[in-house]
């Protein structure tokens, strides 16, 4: 069974940096698309950026310049380097990997959030 763990949320003042970090556990073959999507309640799940499998990396037009997306190795899945945080950026941000099963195929999976609170 693979399970996504993101950490590195917290409280913070605008202008300040977070990193966001994606780790999965259990055993799989490989990973494709990886991204970072945020929610906050009563809103609709937003993708804030994606590395697709080709390599083409994707932001949200609100976080073009601030935010970088970068792949990990092995378990550590991807990372979101967050800089000069608005309080806009205020969510629930969740990590989301398509990942290669051995002998099952590809699946997606979600992680299970990490709160960015970012006060002005």
């Amino acid at each position: 069974q693979v399970q996504l763990v993101e950490s590195g949320g917290g409280l913070v003042q605008a202008g300040e940096s977070l990193r966001l970090s994606c780790v999965a556990s259990g055993r799989f073959a490989g990973t494709n698309a990886v991204g970072w999507y945020r929610q906050n309640t009563g809103e609709q799940r937003e993708l804030v950026a994606q590395i697709l499998g080709g390599g083409i990396v994707k932001y949200a037009d609100s976080v073009k310049g601030r935010f970088a997306i970068s792949r990990g190795n092995g378990n550590d899945i991807t990372s979101l380097q967050m800089n000069n945080l608005k309080p806009e950026d205020t969510a629930v941000y969740y990590c989301n990997v398509d990942i290669l099963l051995a002998g099952e195929g590809w699946f997606n999976y979600w992680g299970q959030g990490t709160q960015v609170t970012v006060s002005s």
